[in-house]
């Protein structure tokens, strides 16, 4: 593996004698998008700006390229760049403000405007240029701000929950664009959010910041499908969890009692006796009783649906199969099977599907 481009160890930020920070090690490789994802006031903005070089931690290291960054936070802050929550933006044209950090960089006039107008056009604003910051949409003002990053050629790109209070459909676009961006230039970047679907569709890792707490750390699709413990599953989005019993575990095949049913999962080690089944709604797909199922799912479980609550472009189903269970299908599937309160299912779902988590002392 090579050399972390921004690393911390042992970090902590204390503010009136309490800990509201605690990471003891965290490695921000060269290239590589990591999210920070955690709940409002986890940390995760605190944790950007000692990142950032903008917060002297209490205890603790920051490394740039293995070397502490302690006497070089200047020149280091130049190598970087940061778009934070609320766009800063002067009262002057928008290409003034995207061209500004290059003026403090001391980048010759005809040279800052070539950038300036080349990252304006790249996310969309190139129309703008001379239009006055106060007259831009949250969608416009953004884009200018990232525009005004990548004019910089940072090294290092830390964003501050860059979607925050945009509507959908501005903040789906914007997503497709950075995403693109972010891909070509290829600048190694830390970003903050609060969505796990934000993520998802821009980071290669991502790690679960909780009360301060660095809790896992790892590949998008590894967290979301194997959280460590139940609060991060939980925050990660997975909806039903079980208590069980594990009453055989043989060939990677763990057999185990839920409220009264048998279900068999995947194993990926040694289990404790007592575990909690996790699944996430998109892994369970229902079908009526007496309908004909392709699904190759080893778990079917009989139920009757007690709530439909439409989300977007999916339905929430929750089935009482001696436990709450959470689907989500689509529209068509709901219509198609005709489902409603009170009708009965069988909910199937893979081995493959279910993470096994031991359980804590509370269940």
């Amino acid at each position: 593996m090579s050399q972390a481009k921004l690393s911390i160890r042992d970090v902590r930020v204390r503010r009136r004698g309490v800990d509201i920070l605690h990471v003891p090690h965290l490695d921000v490789l060269p290239g590589e998008v990591l999210a920070v994802i955690g709940p409002n006031g986890a940390g995760k903005t605190t944790l950007l700006m000692v990142l950032a070089l903008l917060e002297r931690p209490s205890q603790g290291q920051v490394l740039f390229e293995g070397q502490s960054v302690e006497g070089q936070e200047l020149p280091l802050r130049r190598r970087m760049a940061v778009v934070l929550q609320e766009v800063l933006l002067l009262r002057r044209s928008v290409v003034d403000n995207v061209a500004m950090g290059l003026a403090l960089r001391g980048v010759p006039s005809r040279e800052r405007q070539k950038r300036a107008l080349h990252w304006m056009e790249r996310f969309g604003i190139a129309h703008l240029a001379h239009r006055g910051t106060r007259n831009l949409s949250g969608g416009e003002a953004q884009r200018a701000s990232l525009a005004r990053a990548f004019a910089l050629e940072p090294e290092v790109l830390l964003l501050d929950e860059p979607f925050n209070g945009l509507d959908q459909p501005t903040r789906e676009g914007l997503l497709e664009e950075l995403a693109g961006v972010l891909a070509e230039t290829g600048v190694t970047t830390v970003f903050v959010t609060h969505d796990r679907d934000e993520a998802a569709r821009l980071a290669h890792r991502v790690a679960v910041l909780l009360g301060g707490r660095l809790r896992q750390v790892g590949p998008v699709a590894e967290v979301f499908a194997a959280p460590v413990d139940e609060e991060v599953a939980a925050f990660v989005g997975v909806e039903t969890m079980v208590p069980a019993r594990v009453v055989g575990d043989a060939g990677g095949l763990a057999r185990l009692e839920v409220a009264g049913h048998a279900i068999e999962a995947v194993s990926r080690g040694p289990l404790a006796a007592d575990v909690l089944v996790c699944l996430r709604p998109e892994d369970v797909v229902l079908a009526l009783p007496d309908g004909l199922s392709t699904s190759s799912a080893r778990n079917r479980l009989p139920g009757v649906v007690t709530r439909v609550v439409p989300a977007g472009v999916q339905v929430r189903v929750t089935v009482d199969c001696g436990f709450p269970l959470l689907a989500a299908i689509t529209r068509q599937s709901l219509e198609e099977l005709g489902l409603g309160v009170g009708v009965r299912v069988v909910a199937s779902f893979k081995a493959t599907a279910i993470h096994l988590i031991p359980r804590s002392g509370g269940h």
